[in-house]
Order: C-alpha cells, then structure tokens, then sequence
C-alpha cells in the first residue's frame, strides 16, 4: 500500500470532496488514467433482487452500448456473480478461476482487457469496481495490486453516495408530507400553525397581525410556558423579515460577565480568551428579528446599550473603536413585572418606555 500512498491521497480528496459519485467518479478517473492503461472506469451493482446488474457511474466520456445503464440475468447468472462477489476476487482475463464472470460484469470486447473487483456489500446490493483498457493494452499484477488498495475509498465514496440519496429521499418525503398536512389546514407554513389561534388566543393573534409589518418593538408578557417564543416567531414570519434570520436570546441564561460579548459580539484581543472577532446575536440578526427572552434577568449596563440600539440602530462591539450599524428587528417577552422592577430601580426607565409601546399579553394556561 506504501507503494501507491501518492495515488491513494489524491483518490480520498476527490471521493471526500464531491460526494455524488457520478460527480466524484469522473475527477478520481481524471487521476487514475496516468497510473493505469484506462479506457473507462464503471462502478455497477448486482441487483440479486431484480436479477440485474445497473451502472451506477461512468468514470471516462467514453459512450458505448456496452455501459448500458441496466442488464437483466437468468437466476442462475445472477447467483454466479453473487458467488465471485462473496469470495472477495479480483479478476481479469488473465485469471482463470471466475473467467466466465468477466463477460457477465461487461460484455468482452476482443481488443481489450479487463479487470473487476468486489466492494463492500451494501445491503443487498452488491457494488463492482470495473476497469476497462485501452485497447491493445492489457492489466499488470502491479494494476491488480493497485485496484486492491483501491477498493476502500471507492467503497465509501459509493456509501457516502447512498446516504446522501437516502437523506435526499427522506426529505423530499418529509416535504411532501408537509404540503399535505398544510392543506389540510389551509396554511401556507408550519409557522402559521398557532394552537388556540381561533379561541383562546384569538384576541392575541388579532394583535400579532396588526403589529406584525411594523418595525416597533414589541414586549410580549406570560407565564413560563404560554408560548412566548411562538408568538415572537409568529409576529417574524408574519413580517416583510420573514426570509431573514429569527434569533433567539436567552438573557437569563447568559453569564453576567459575558452577556455585552455574546450580545453585542468582539473585536480580537478585547480581552483574555478573544483570539477572533466574533459576531454578537445582534448582528447576526441583521435583516432579521432577535428575540430576547427574560429581558428582565438582563443586567442594568447591558441595557444602556441595547437602548441605543433600539434609538439608532448603532452597536459598538466590546473592544471595538467605530461603530456598527445593524437592521434588527427586536422582540422581547418576560414573566416578570417589569413596571415593578423600575420602581425598584433594578430595570431602566428609558428602555422600559422604549419597549413597552405595543404589549402582548398571553394568557396563562
């Protein structure tokens, strides 16, 4: 293996870069041609159910109707092939054991030689690696060696290939499942699913819709658990943002000590620990709706900077020396009696006026 080390590098970059094979195949073959005698590269698969062997990709643009996309098998043909797959056998026509496998896996043109070699079982599938010659040219052991070491990445590729073709499956299902159960509810997305929408929190979504196209900010006031957060998603997708990004911000659950960087984000070096500029949610938010839940927990100098952002839409970063201007759209939601909290000095006046301009009240449960 030490021997085609060089090769077998290049061969994993381009199986790991491209992970549709019929993508990755033509680029491994583009390597492949200046260390074998190659013609084409084919990777097949003996269907044991359908009693059929499918081209799976073409390595080379070489058109012939020997790579036909599929071939039909007798039952008999089919338990031969799945035989010299078990055996793990390299063959060409050099090798005698499995000759008459050879013209099964491609039909024989006189001129060239070829030579195969099982990959991995996937399933019940069983995937062939095929080389082709040019002709007049024939495989060398030092070309079966090779093939050999060949065989994992060009086993992974091909398994990288099918889960990617199984997820693409499973999402296209998961869409589908949901265009239905969205006309069933006469909705155009989930989002729009609200439960209670049409009784208890009737007069709570008549106020979402009305405030929703507005830039204003908006306080939404509930118990743990009456749904704030999809009330502030509501009132986002609702919105001309809805294509921006929604954020969520838990304020009680960020320290004290790091709440302006994570907030409002750093330049590199503004304090220990900083080796990078990092984005604040502010500014990830940018074109979109950030919503701050517990804003209540929010400590009191965090506050004097997300009320010039709410006045002007300037942020400064921590460690930062010009200012950033961001398009956020703000929602905040709490538990809290934020009215009381300004009487007991433990929450801003000027941002508790700032804010309160259009409450949401949900009721409890």
């Amino acid at each position: 293996m030490e021997k085609f080390k060089g090769i077998l590098l290049d061969v994993w970059r381009e199986a790991c870069r491209n992970i549709e094979i019929t993508n990755s195949l033509p680029m491994i073959s583009a390597i492949l041609v200046h260390h074998l005698p190659l013609k084409q590269i084919l990777l097949c698969r003996i269907d044991p159910v359908h009693s059929s062997l499918v081209t799976l990709a073409t390595g080379l643009d070489v058109p012939s109707p020997r790579y036909c996309p599929s071939r039909a098998y007798s039952r008999i043909q089919i338990n031969r092939m799945k035989s010299w797959h078990r055996r793990k056998e390299i063959i060409h026509r050099g090798s005698n054991p499995s000759k008459s496998v050879l013209p099964l896996l491609l039909p024989y043109d006189e001129a060239n030689d070829i030579l195969a070699g099982p990959l991995e079982n996937q399933g019940h599938s069983l995937p062939v690696l095929i080389f082709e010659a040019r002709e007049g040219q024939v495989f060398s052991s030092r070309h079966v060696e090779m093939m050999r070491t060949l065989l994992e990445p060009f086993t992974i590729a091909l398994e990288n290939d099918s889960r990617l073709k199984e997820i693409v499956h499973l999402r296209e299902a998961a869409e589908a499942d949901k265009k239905t159960l969205l006309t069933k509810l006469s909705r155009r997305e989930m989002g729009d699913i609200v439960i209670g929408a049409d009784n208890g929190l009737k007069g709570v979504m008549e106020r979402v819709e009305l405030i929703a196209d507005s830039d204003v900010p908006v306080l939404i006031f509930g118990e743990t658990g009456t749904g704030k957060e999809l009330i502030a998603r509501a009132i986002h997708q609702r919105s001309g943002r809805s294509e921006g990004p929604f954020i969520r911000v838990n304020c009680g659950a960020i320290p004290t000590e790091l709440i302006d960087s994570q907030l409002f984000g750093h330049e590199k070096g503004a304090f220990t620990g900083a080796v990078e500029r990092r984005k604040g949610w502010f500014e990830r938010a940018d074109g979109g709706t950030l919503f701050l839940d517990e804003v209540g927990e929010m400590p009191l100098n965090a506050q004097v900077r997300l009320l010039r952002i709410l006045q002007d839409g300037w942020l400064e970063l921590v460690g930062g020396k010009h200012p950033l201007k961001v398009d956020v759209r703000i929602v905040l939601a709490t538990h809290r009696d934020l009215a009381m909290m300004v009487s007991e000095g433990t929450f801003r006046d000027d941002l508790w006026y700032r804010i309160s301009t259009f409450p949401v009240f949900l009721p409890p449960l």
